[in-house]
């Protein structure tokens, strides 16, 4: 069913004839029509909805850059950009509907418009940076990223990453827009694989080995996922494996070998995550020494406490994992021993847990083998202790009864150790309280050998 609209002139004029036809003050005529557009279903976002008699800042900031696109001035265009990159951004708390409206009047249009005009070795950095951060506050639904994809804005921004290649801050901006950009729209991630943008990429992570541009690793992830609902079938996949061809997944390996005093290694892992798309790539990264790396970082997050990059090492080499060339790989350099003490380490915090037993149940997936070394390391108590202690965490619970169910599904041996720890009254008991694990325990307690196990 479509959305119902209205214009910014049929608005005013239901205000109007409220203030004239029915005598209300503005600001009650104002909310009036507001409540009654609401109630019947009409959409009114980019809608300007003051009061009559005011005025909107962000109309004031669009208006300005419309002068000075006539009268250009360097200094006083940074100045409304930032402006209006502030109104559309966060923590402003009008963000979203001021990058709305925004968007209904023109603004990206605009903003494009105004940078193809910007000369891209010699122009000012200062006018650059600031027509970026408003460009990227400005792409926020199909529309507006449907609209810079008909402004040639993916040639605009990728023309500034190619000429900016030394300058980190140019480099986060730009990136920052092709994140905003990509998300959500499957066409605009086509037009920058179709610029090269994966070379780009690998450039500069070669000339700035962590150096922290997060926004990079925002920018790659958001062309790997697969998040617009307008397409059956998306090309993202495609896009990974081109990704690991031309070198960028051994490039995020090198950061990861940097450790934990490199600002990239949580961002690396989570992007390399994306990237690891098939058991090729899986078992290329581990010939690169990114199981090697990922190990290190576990122990090492252990020993520091750093929760944020434990949990994205264990849920990359969950990932990893999935190639069955892998799996005896981790567990030959002592993986499965290394993971028990880094439950230990954060045996209070189920949100590392969690990540925990997913890679434990990867690791026993279809290997026997496995699933008694985990058992014999500490798994079943691992999962009761857990499971006991944090009942309300729906995802842990999860993971746990995935985890007890390959322990279990090859090794018959293992269900009377499980059964002697307790873990079936655990197991029921997420069963009952947590929708999302009903399917996960039924399974688990049906492989453990229960009969009653639909209860």
């Amino acid at each position: 069913m479509a959305t119902r609209t209205i214009s910014q002139e049929a608005f005013e004029e239901l205000v109007k004839e409220n203030v004239d036809d029915l005598g209300m003050d503005p600001t009650e005529a104002l909310q009036d029509a507001i409540q009654t557009l609401t109630l019947q279903g009409v959409d009114l976002s980019g809608i300007v909805t003051s009061v009559p008699g005011d005025t909107n800042p962000v109309i004031d900031c669009l208006d300005r850059l419309k002068h000075l696109q006539s009268e250009p001035d360097e200094h006083e265009l940074a100045i409304a950009f930032n402006t209006l990159h502030e109104l559309c951004s966060n923590p402003n708390p009008n963000a979203n509907s001021n990058s709305a409206i925004a968007t209904r009047n023109g603004a990206v249009e605009l903003t494009c418009s105004l940078c193809s005009k910007i000369p891209r070795a010699t122009g000012s950095r200062e006018l650059l940076l600031s027509a970026l951060n408003a460009l990227s506050s400005l792409l926020h639904d199909v529309q507006s990223t449907g609209t810079f994809q008909r402004c040639d804005g993916p040639t605009i921004v990728i023309g500034f990453l190619a000429d900016n290649k030394q300058d980190v801050e140019v480099l986060s901006s730009g990136f920052r827009v092709v994140a905003s950009a990509a998300t959500g729209d499957e066409i605009v991630k086509e037009t920058f694989m179709e610029l090269k943008v994966d070379e780009q990429v690998l450039e500069i992570l070669s000339l700035h080995k962590n150096r922290g541009i997060q926004c990079l690793y925002d920018a790659v992830r958001a062309l790997l996922t697969p998040d617009d609902n307008r397409v059956v079938a998306s090309q993202v996949y495609g896009y990974a494996r081109k990704f690991a061809k031309i070198g960028i997944a051994e490039a995020l390996v090198d950061c990861l070998s940097a450790g934990l005093c490199s600002p990239d290694l949580v961002p690396a892992c989570t992007t390399l995550k994306f990237i690891a798309v098939n058991d090729e790539i899986c078992k290329s990264i581990a010939e690169k020494g990114g199981v090697d790396a990922v190990l290190r970082c576990i122990d090492d997050s252990g020993e520091q406490g750093n929760k944020a990059v434990a949990k994205v090492c264990c849920s990359l080499l969950s990932k990893l994992a999935g190639s069955d060339m892998n799996k005896s790989e981790i567990v030959g350099k002592g993986g499965m021993e290394k993971l028990f003490t880094l439950s230990c380490m954060f045996s209070d915090d189920p949100s590392v847990l969690q990540e925990i037993m997913s890679i434990i149940s990867v690791l026993c997936l279809r290997s026997p083998e496995n699933a008694a070394r985990a058992v014999e390391a500490g798994a079943g108590d691992l999962a009761v202790q857990a499971m006991k202690k944090f009942p309300a965490a729906h995802q842990m619970q999860r993971n746990s009864c995935l985890m007890i169910r390959n322990l279990v599904v090859r090794n018959p041996e293992n269900r009377t150790t499980l059964l002697l720890y307790g873990i079936e009254k655990y197991i029921r008991k997420a069963k009952q309280t947590h929708s999302n694990c009903k399917d996960a325990a039924t399974d688990a307690l049906r492989d453990l050998g229960l009969d009653n196990y639909n209860l």
